[in-house]
């Protein structure tokens, strides 16, 4: 598992017929992530922020050094029976992500989360990692405040490009209420069911033949965050945080 790394991420809110056909365009180029399969699989995010939703105003107001909590899981078919959780930071620094992670007991996970784990017999990197969820969790004072959850399809770059990544988000849901990462319970669309977020991750530049096939596909970027767009929806604030097309956004959506 790579614990710390460093990319640039590019993200567009696409309906399921153009993710279809920009699917159909990567082959030759990229191949399905051999640890999802052709299918893909889902993921369930547990966010912490502020009681004043630090996090969630910093990425509205497009600060461009910002950092965030979460807990994430793969559940299998039965969300309750998940063993292990991966806490992870995940900082902005302009167009650079960088990401810090490791990988625990969920108890544990939800422990260091809450700011109650004395984390021991962990190597020097997840260490660092531990202390510093435990800071922010401290000096932000962070709550757990939103859980998205969705199905993704994977593609990964050939030997040629192989920092490139390629996902595609669909079924997007989540919920404010029932905060157990694990817990199986209702989530609510935050976007409509044939729409999907594609995210193009690279360790480092954009290969060209991506750039034009995202022209080809008329991909317009866009500023998105899965947390945002739940919590704002979900919660039924007036928060622009999903565009579909060029002219239609979200305010809120109905479960």
């Amino acid at each position: 598992m790579i614990r710390r790394f460093n990319r640039y991420e590019l993200k567009y809110v696409l309906p399921a017929w153009q993710c279809d056909a920009i699917i159909a365009d990567l082959d030759g180029f990229a191949t399905p992530d051999a640890h999802a399969g052709p299918t893909g699989y889902p993921i369930t995010s547990l966010y912490y922020d502020s009681p004043n939703l630090d996090c969630f105003w910093a990425k509205i107001d497009g600060i461009r050094f910002r950092r965030k909590v979460r807990l994430r899981i793969y559940p299998a078919s039965d969300i309750e029976k998940t063993e292990r959780g991966m806490v992870e930071i995940k900082q902005r620094i302009n167009r650079t992500v960088q990401k810090k992670r490791l990988e625990l007991p969920l108890p544990l996970a939800e422990q260091l989360c809450a700011g109650t784990l004395e984390p021991k017999s962990l190597d020097e990197m997840d260490q660092e990692v531990a202390s510093e969820v435990g800071y922010l969790v401290s000096a932000m004072d962070l709550r757990p405040t939103c859980i998205t959850a969705y199905h993704r399809r994977a593609f990964i770059g050939n030997r040629y490009d192989s920092g490139l990544r390629i996902t595609f988000d669909s079924d997007l849901r989540g919920r404010t209420h029932a905060l157990r990462v694990n817990e199986a319970t209702e989530n609510h669309r935050f976007a409509p069911p044939d729409w999907s977020i594609m995210e193009v991750k690279s360790d480092d530049a954009i290969p060209d033949w991506v750039t034009s096939l995202l022209a080809r596909h008329s991909c317009s970027l866009q500023r998105v965050s899965k947390y945002c767009a739940a919590l704002s929806h979900i919660a039924g604030m007036h928060v622009s945080t999903l565009e579909l097309g060029t002219t239609n956004k979200i305010q809120r959506t109905q479960s």
